[in-house]
């Protein structure tokens, strides 16, 4: 409480001044404190440390740093010029340094405990009033030992983190190659991931930057080769040190590799290096019922490796613009004049994504592709296609699990069968109580094949039967609804709209939320 509060509410002017006496001592106390700094010393040349940092070392009374058990620290050499003979300094050496311990707690249990006795030692400095500067090669918040120290002492005292250069800045000055450029994507990756991780993460990206290598160099490296990166990726170790080496990472022996080199994809525009080369192809991918957030990482490599997009474009909007990748959209009803296009410049040593909506094999771009690249033609064109989320997944996902047990698909299109096979099929696959997914159900050209197949299907379901109508599944307009056959409105339907017809196991339940969801059992009857 404030003085002036105290006053205007009665209090006794001398209650006050014992108050704000108080206040004044807390305050006192709480200055006399020492100050902590997290001090970012760049990537090991002493020359590109910044000059707060510099500063800082001046100011403080003890410096403290990690080291190994064998006492060298990097960053106290980094440092050293600037240490003084009265600087009270704090190594804080790790007690292991693999995983390999015979701590209780493990691995993560000797670290846990290592970290709280150094944040005890470097707090004893600080409440006696001493400014602690603690060391860290690179930056302070990234990938450094410093931030155990921030997370256990920051709250409790006055703290500033000064920033340094980080390796990965470091790393691409020396290989001379940007990074990044105008939309492309940066992803900086721990070599510790499993490589699996790894390999669907550098599929996913534009450029990346893994760190942490040593021992985990092997897998990082086969993690470049699955995801087709390792014709680009760059090998740089020590940067800006003694020691300093560059390369390519696919000549770098694994037994040389020290856990202070980081691998590099750059930048792929203006660099021609980083093109894959090889003979022209046609890879069929599909994105998804939606945008971006569909996408498999496979789908994104292929999408990224491509010279030329050829699709619906429609489709084609959802891919993001790459420079200096060429476009050619065209109708949703041309597929094999689309699939002949992109055959023939593959056949001339490009390499062709097809665009395609939900995933290519299901009532959509492989089948067309692969009909004509069974040519004699084109038979030596490498074709390849890669799966998407299909829109009957997406919907039942996002109304619950419809599709818990067997299912038929069917296309309620007549522009490529007759009506009188869709309407046999919808018999066949009702009778047999399989849940159905029915695409291509309506369209502004096509306005009474819902009403059909819902007279057909009451002849053979009960009017109570579960239907989810599910239009625009990930977009902006998702609509989820689920109805029941009897109330089902085939004037709501359209072409951006997919039918889940339940069989008669499944079930509809209301949640505490009110929302309906629609699932099927696996255990029949």
């Amino acid at each position: 409480m404030s003085t002036v509060q105290s006053l205007a509410d009665g209090t006794d002017g001398a209650a006050a001044a014992t108050a704000t006496d108080t206040a004044s001592a807390t305050s006192a106390t709480a200055s006399a404190k020492g100050r902590l700094y997290g001090v970012g010393l760049g990537p090991g040349d002493p020359s590109l440390m910044t000059l707060r940092a510099v500063e800082v070392i001046a100011e403080a009374d003890v410096v403290a740093y990690h080291s190994a058990r064998h006492g060298r620290s990097i960053a106290r050499s980094i440092a050293a010029k600037h240490l003084r003979a009265d600087h009270v300094e704090e190594p804080l050496v790790y007690p292991v340094t693999t995983e390999t311990t015979d701590h209780p707690g493990g691995y993560q249990g000797a670290m846990e405990e290592f970290y709280e006795s150094a944040a005890a030692r470097l707090a004893v400095h600080l409440d006696a009033g001493r400014t602690v500067a603690v060391l860290a090669e690179g930056d302070p918040l990234f990938y450094s030992s410093y931030m155990h120290m921030h997370k256990r002492l920051a709250d409790r005292y006055e703290t500033e983190v000064v920033p340094g250069v980080t390796s990965v800045s470091a790393a691409a000055a020396r290989l001379g190659t940007p990074l990044v450029e105008g939309e492309e994507v940066l992803t900086i990756l721990p070599g510790t991931l499993p490589e699996e991780e790894l390999t669907a993460r550098l599929a996913a990206t534009d450029s990346a930057v893994v760190m942490k290598l040593g021992r985990t160099f092997p897998a990082v490296r086969g993690a470049m080769e699955s995801s087709g990166r390792l014709a680009e990726a760059r090998y740089v170790e020590r940067a800006t040190m003694a020691g300093e080496r560059t390369g390519r990472l696919a000549d770098t022996d694994a037994d040389s590799v020290p856990y202070f080199a980081v691998a590099v994809v750059p930048s792929r525009i203006g660099n021609p290096g980083s093109v894959p080369s090889g003979p022209g192809e046609v890879v069929v991918v599909g994105t998804g019922p939606a945008g971006p957030l569909w996408l498999t990482p496979q789908t994104r490599r292929a999408l990224a490796d491509a010279e030329v997009l050829v699709g619906y474009t429609t489709y084609l909007d959802r891919v993001p613009v790459k420079p200096g990748q060429v476009r050619h959209g065209s109708d949703n009803k041309v597929e094999s004049e689309r699939a002949e296009f992109a055959l023939d410049l593959a056949r001339r040593g490009l390499r062709v994504a097809v665009v395609s909506g939900g995933d290519p094999g299901v009532f959509a771009m492989a089948t067309a592709v692969l009909e004509v690249a069974g040519q004699d033609e084109y038979k030596g064109v490498p074709v390849r296609v890669l799966p998407g989320v299909t829109a009957a997944n997406a919907a039942a996902a996002a109304a619950g699990a419809p599709l818990g047990h067997d299912y038929a698909t069917i296309s309620l299109s007549d522009r490529l069968k007759p009506w009188e096979v869709i309407a046999e099929r919808l018999r066949a696959a009702a009778a047999a109580d399989l849940v159905l997914a029915l695409y291509n159900p309506g369209s502004a050209s096509r306005t009474w094949q819902v009403a059909q197949a819902r007279e057909l299907l009451l002849e053979l379901r009960s009017p109570r039967t579960p239907v989810v109508v599910a239009r625009d599944v990930g977009g902006p307009q998702q609509s989820v609804r689920v109805v029941t056959l009897a109330e089902l409105e085939p004037s709501e339907v359209d072409m951006r709209t997919i039918l889940l017809i339940g069989s008669s196991q499944t079930q509809v339940t209301e949640r505490a939320d009110g929302t309906r969801i629609a699932w099927t059992p696996r255990r029949y009857g």
